[in-house]
């Protein structure tokens, strides 16, 4: 059984990402549901998985994170409207077996992500 996860790591200071606030959304042609709210913890994690078991399926999903909230909480000055606020990753699951990790490397003025394990 496959588990879907995340993390955050800033990359303005090096270390992960804690207290960033997310939204995990599965993605159908009628529109978007919400699956789970959560909030990184002081490793930039999440405390479990976002889905796993029967829980996560075949589809499309999307992780929507708070990145421009973080920054202004750490005290991070920044322009408005803010060049980076709400990042959204759009991606799919095609193998529900297997494990899909969707890390969030950001800062105010880029991010990316990849597919991990």
């Amino acid at each position: 059984m496959g588990k879907l996860s995340t993390h955050v790591l800033d990359i303005t200071k090096g270390k992960p990402g804690a207290g960033v606030k997310l939204a995990l959304y599965a993605v159908a042609e009628g529109g978007k549901t919400l699956l789970k709210h959560a909030v990184t913890n002081s490793d930039g994690r999440c405390d479990a998985p976002l889905l796993e078991g029967e829980a996560l399926q075949p589809g499309k999903y999307e992780l929507v994170f708070a990145a421009g909230d973080y920054f202004a909480q750490q005290g991070v000055s920044l322009p408005e409207p803010r060049f980076v606020d709400e990042v959204v990753i759009a991606f799919g699951v095609a193998d529900a077996s297997q494990n899909y990790h969707v890390p969030l490397v950001v800062s105010p003025w880029a991010y990316s992500t990849y597919r991990g394990s």
